[in-house]
């Protein structure tokens, strides 16, 4: 296949990247501020804010949108321009180009649901970062729709892996002692290792699942201090201590709180049907994590 990765310098999409590498694909990929450590990728330096950015003359069999901000950001206007008006930019350089487009998103679109969620459930966004990223979602179901391109969308949970979050805020603030949970950290969240997510974004494309939406997260739903205590026991660290909401909203920014401690479950029953999990509970995951 021929693929373009946007977002090809993050956490996600450089593994994704070097996976379609090693498995003989030709890939592109959009950096900006992020430097490519991918060999054999082919590189396009693009703001997808300014639409002054060229992508190849090329006929891509699947574009993978995965060039965002994060909650981290915590200005809206730039969340806007990149999130919205970067995915407009994008759609405009590639419509005549490919006819497979797949997007990433996440389960906050579900904002805070009453049992367990699945493809059916309603989407209902309860934080401004994620209303802009479902705006951008919207504008790309009816863009295609109206130019005849497949669309798919995956709804993942909290990605994990080595180098990303993970390792930065809770791995090396447990070994510091510097780690403390928001509020109690009795909200069930559910968790994938990218290893997965990029299988997940694989498959979707090697099988031409067109016009699919799938809610993506491992097999097993945990609170997230039983999450960041089984990674200290790993690590033989102590269990962290909580710190008041109102704290944690002003280092982390409201958008990322509410996000982290909405209580979330989910069916991965359709994902499952179409791939199999490396890591179907997040000890597994974990465990191979520490374990390098």
């Amino acid at each position: 296949m021929k693929v373009l990765v946007t977002g090809a310098g993050g956490f996600i999409g450089s593994r994704l990247v070097k996976k379609l590498i090693v498995e003989g694909h030709e890939v592109f990929g959009t950096i900006h501020e992020s430097p490519s450590q991918v060999e054999g990728m082919q590189i396009i330096n693009a703001d997808l804010t300014n639409d002054e950015f060229d992508i190849p003359d090329v006929k891509f069999d699947v574009v993978f949108h995965l060039a965002a901000a994060t909650p981290l950001v915590k200005d809206k206007k730039k969340q806007k321009r990149i999130n919205f008006d970067g995915t407009v930019n994008l759609f405009n350089k590639i419509k005549d180009k490919t006819d497979f487009i797949i997007y990433a998103s996440g389960l906050g679109v579900f904002g805070n649901p009453n049992g367990i969620v699945d493809e059916q459930s309603n989407i209902k966004p309860d934080t401004d970062f994620v209303k802009i990223r479902l705006d951008a979602q919207k504008f790309l179901e009816e863009s295609c729709k109206e130019n005849n391109i497949g669309f798919s969308v995956c709804y993942f949970g909290d990605v994990y892996g080595d180098g990303s979050w993970f390792t930065e805020m809770v791995v090396k603030k447990l070994k510091s002692g510097m780690m403390k949970v928001p509020g109690k950290g009795d909200y069930d969240k559910c968790f994938i290792h990218v290893d997965d997510a990029i299988g997940i974004l694989t498959t979707i494309a090697k099988d031409n699942l067109r016009n699919q939406y799938y809610v993506c997260a491992d097999s097993m739903s945990v609170t997230f201090k039983d999450f960041v205590d089984y990674t200290a026991d790993k690590i033989d660290a102590k269990h962290p201590g909580g710190v008041p909401m109102f704290l944690a909203k002003g280092v982390l920014g409201g958008d990322l709180v509410k996000l982290l401690t909405t209580p979330m479950k989910i069916s991965n029953q359709k994902v499952s049907a179409i791939y199999n999990f490396i890591y179907p509970s997040y000890k597994d995951g974990i465990d191979a994590i520490l374990n390098k």
